[in-house]
């Protein structure tokens, strides 16, 4: 059978071989078959032989032989039949690899130290990545990378929507919550019908719940600025990549890697906004449970009916109602009182108790907005804000008083220490706590993950001293043999062999310069012929009359 016939039969068999595996549940690439049949054949225990006719039994035996090694998944071997299908499959980009490091590097880079190769790899995993990504902008590869800018412009306000989502709630509970606790108050007898549930812990709950889902908006806002500034980067740096590049056929790798890597380093920036998005979502996500207890104690019902007849606030028109108010300087001779008109950075000011009312805290145990426009009093270095401007003045009156008050509501409801960014005043219950700012007091969790090192063994090069001696014995021959040769003389002696061979040294007389002078060489000018001939162009006669006029210069002129 000639090899054409063989080869055609082998493709037959190749495509039962697929059909075969395929009804048994197992599609398998058709290079995967292709190479497990010619393993089959070239196996001699099998008993194939190419050279000869294939017979139907030959080849119904082939087939099962091939099916049945590509359908047992026990075998080792295989797996490495796979893996070597896949590597040879995926292996394409070898010519792009060789361009950003060349086979001639590559001893160079063997002699390299381990971080140095550690280094050199990094920038060829960005490079690669720089080039991908080149290729998925020209639609010449890269279909597998996904589209991070676009993916994030639409994750990150659906992430945003579901934390201001939870906003709403809880600040719609907080207001239910703080009416209630003021109608509480302000009536004894709906005191006595209140006093069992438990609204100051739930009051707490949900500022609390509020005041980590403002972190995960404000990281979730930056995010959205950060990724809008890498888009504008990135299409720039594109941009210039196209405009370098273009229909060239060769580029100075000094020109474009830098590009190449410009856009790798703006990728894992994008990358890493992914990761960040994650994060905050799952936080949003985790955090919906510790919220479920408002539930479990106040169901929509029961909420309805204790707020019969009270009044519900919102923050907001808690501080519209005292935007016309503010504290009279005048009034207070040792106090130091701050305004928006005459203090800098008036909205960077740090206020105390994470912007609650410095007053209603001790006092009602309630967390009422404060109003900065009322006036922010400066206390020992330290700002509070007050919800009314009768508040103001009371804790002015004696701020240590009413700091301690806060203290004690502290201590009888824990939760407020973290809440109230109370911490330094409990140090003795945490020996560790650190007055922080108001956007890092322990809302943020600590990042913390495992990690190693490796030493290598040799970091230096050897100092072996080759000449050290531990044999004492060694050392005394060594130091005899040296006594011997201080004793010994050196003489030497002329022989007849060696007298002519003496450095002898002469004196001459180098000859003096002598020139002589012969004939002269002279030269004369002699005057140039010119001769001026009239009448050439003819006259109003017709007959030309030609006139011819000698100026050359005499010899003695010249």
């Amino acid at each position: 059978m000639s090899g054409e016939l063989t080869e055609s039969v082998i493709k037959g068999i190749i495509r039962k071989v697929g059909l075969e595996c395929a009804a048994r549940g197992q599609t398998l690439s058709e290079t995967l078959v292709a190479f497990m049949v010619r393993a089959v054949v070239l196996d001699p225990r099998n008993g194939f032989n190419m050279d000869q006719i294939l017979t139907e039994k030959d080849v119904q035996d082939l087939i099962q032989l091939s099916v049945t090694r590509l359908l047992d998944t026990t075998n080792p071997s295989l797996s490495t039949i796979k893996m070597q299908v896949y590597f040879d499959m995926n292996y394409a980009n070898r010519a792009a690899l060789q361009s950003v490091f060349p086979q001639t590097e590559m001893t160079a880079f063997i002699s390299l130290s381990k971080k140095e190769k550690e280094q050199q790899l990094k920038n060829l995993a960005m490079l690669v990545t720089g080039i991908r990504l080149y290729n998925k902008e020209c639609r010449k590869g890269g279909r597998s990378i996904d589209d991070l800018p676009a993916i994030l412009n639409e994750a990150i306000p659906s992430a945003t929507q579901t934390v201001d989502e939870g906003l709403n709630t809880c600040h719609m509970l907080a207001h239910k919550y703080t009416a209630l606790l003021e109608s509480m108050q302000e009536d004894s007898h709906r005191y006595m019908q209140l006093s069992s549930f438990k609204l100051k812990e739930a009051l707490f709950n949900v500022r609390q719940y509020e005041a980590f889902l403002c972190i995960l908006m404000s990281d979730a806002i930056t995010s959205a600025q950060e990724v809008e500034t890498l888009s504008v980067q990135f299409a720039a740096a594109m941009m210039q990549l196209k405009n370098t590049v273009q229909d060239k056929i060769s580029i100075d790798s000094k020109e474009v890697f830098p590009l190449f890597l410009e856009l790798s380093k703006l990728w894992t920036s994008f990358q890493d906004e992914m990761l960040l998005l994650s994060f905050l979502t799952s936080m949003t996500s985790s955090l919906q449970q510790f919220l479920e207890i408002q539930s479990q104690l106040f169901p929509e019902e029961v909420l309805t009916s204790l707020l019969e007849g009270v009044t519900v606030k919102s923050d907001e028109e808690r501080i519209r109602e005292t935007m016309g108010t503010r504290v009279n300087v005048s009034d207070f001779k040792n106090q130091e009182w701050l305004f928006p008109e005459t203090t800098d950075n008036f909205d960077q000011l740090l206020i105390q108790y994470h912007g609650f009312c410095a007053h209603a805290i001790g006092v009602k145990g309630l967390t009422l907005p404060g109003n900065p426009a009322i006036g922010i009093l400066k206390h020992k270095a330290k700002c509070y804000v007050f919800s009314s401007k009768e508040a103001a003045y009371t804790f002015a009156q004696d701020p240590d008083k009413f700091i301690q008050l806060n203290v004690e509501k502290a201590k009888e409801y824990a939760e407020l220490i973290q809440l109230l960014e109370l911490r330094h005043q409990f140090e003795y219950f945490f020996p560790h706590a650190q007055a922080r700012t108001a956007d890092k007091c322990l809302m943020k969790p600590t990042a913390k993950c495992d990690s190693s090192t490796q030493t290598d063994t040799h970091i230096l090069p050897p100092t072996i001293v080759r000449s050290y001696e531990w044999n004492e014995w060694e050392l005394r021959r060594k130091a005899i043999k040296l006594a011997n040769l201080r004793r010994k003389l050196t003489h030497s002696m002329q022989t007849d062999l060696s007298h002519m061979k003496r450095e002898n040294f002469t004196q001459v007389y180098l000859p003096k310069g002598v020139g002589t002078q012969t004939k002269r060489d002279n030269s004369s000018n002699v005057p140039r012929p010119q001769i001026f001939l009239k009448g050439l162009r003819g006259q109003s006669s017709p007959t030309t009359h030609m006139v011819k006029v000698d100026l050359t210069r005499a010899v003695d002129e010249t």
